[in-house]
């Protein structure tokens, strides 16, 4: 099993707190550091697997230990420098978006700028879209902080009233789009929308939190 550290930089225009947590599916620690600029860079530390070879030839299994430990940085670095689609789940009703959800919502517009990402943003919600009346003011602020980022164009889902998890609904479009990565808001987990104990079991991506 592999551990990981990485370090993150986002802008700090785009109100983001500095420090930052990633949950990756694959390994078992993982931390993010946000600072001044847009850039990404990495260090680890693995223990390798056990291998067994024959005593008569170490010098081959040393280099079949080499090999797997390259191998193991080299999909940890391609997964948290190779964005291509984000995912911004919304799980608030505040028509101008909560504090939080800005900030998640600046933060996924600055790492897609940066990677040439797409974005897709899923709105969730317990109750049907009759029952939400300030709904549609809440997509033109949605639109409103996107394009603030830069993003004009986005894919925009809505799950109302299925009477699913928002975790399991945020872990079934990553699974349908394979999606890179999901951008939530510490917020979103301590307002209960969102359970941080099935993040991992229900989302095949990485997922970064943002605290407030």
């Amino acid at each position: 099993m592999g551990f990981s550290n990485y370090l993150l930089a986002v802008p700090t225009d785009a109100a983001i707190h500095p420090k930052t947590t990633f949950l990756n599916p694959s390994s078992s620690t993982t931390t993010t550091t946000i600072t001044d600029s847009l850039s990404v860079s990495f260090s680890y530390s693995f223990t390798p697997k056990r291998l067994s070879f024959f005593p008569s030839v170490p010098a081959i299994g040393h280099k079949v230990k080499a090999k797997a430990q390259e191998s193991e940085v080299n999909v940890a670095a391609d997964t948290f420098t190779h964005f291509k689609h984000l995912l911004l789940p919304i799980t608030d009703r505040n028509p101008y978006l909560s504090e939080g959800t800005r900030q998640a919502a600046a933060t996924t517009a600055a790492l897609a700028k940066k990677y040439g990402a797409d974005i897709t943003v899923v709105v969730i919600d317990a109750k049907q879209k009759e029952s939400l009346p300030e709904h549609e003011a809440q997509m033109s602020s949605i639109r409103w902080h996107l394009s603030e980022g830069g993003f004009q164009e986005f894919k925009l889902l809505e799950r109302l009233g299925e009477g699913n998890k928002p975790t399991a609904i945020i872990g079934e479009v990553a699974d349908d789009l394979n999606l890179d990565l999901v951008v939530l808001s510490m917020e979103a987990i301590h307002s209960k929308h969102v359970d941080a104990n099935l993040l991992a079991e229900f989302i095949p991506c990485p997922v970064l939190l943002l605290p407030l």
